[in-house]
């Protein structure tokens, strides 16, 4: 066996966040709502281009918030480019996020969905704002876990 890569991931959430994390993928990662299999819990499917990336499960009472880390995954991240639009269309959105910029890493930028998935994109570093200087840590990274 070889991995090629990550096929997807799977978020879980209430039945009452459905909207609130279309809308966020929709407008933060541009994915769009797709088919779905006829699974016995709600949910729904977001797509990159033909691949269903995002799964969401609606498997969790109305009110389940990940506020702090209780669990093994961290955070999922995405390989991407252009980070001067994003960061323009997440001022624009009023979305908070936090930045570094690891020498021969890449720049990231981190933030939360609705339902507190930590998500992390990675730019080449030669996108990272001046003044986002390399060596620059987000505070994310400073925090101790509860």
């Amino acid at each position: 066996m070889k991995i090629d890569r990550i096929h997807h991931l799977n978020i879980r959430c209430a039945p009452g966040d459905l909207p609130a994390i279309e809308k966020f993928y929709g407008e933060v990662l541009g994915l769009k709502k797709g088919p779905r299999p006829n699974f016995p819990n709600p949910g729904i499917w977001l797509y990159l281009d033909d691949h269903p990336l995002v799964h969401v499960s609606a498997r969790c009472v109305e009110g389940f918030l990940q506020d702090k880390h209780h669990g093994s995954v961290d955070h999922i991240a995405f390989q991407t480019h252009g980070a001067a639009e994003f960061r323009t269309r997440l001022d624009r959105m009023g979305m908070a996020y936090e930045q570094q910029n690891v020498a021969d890493a890449g720049y990231q930028i981190f933030m939360r969905d609705p339902v507190g998935t930590m998500l992390e994109f990675n730019f080449p570093n030669n996108e990272a704002p001046d003044a986002v200087a390399s060596g620059t840590i987000a505070p994310r990274q400073t925090a101790t876990a509860a």
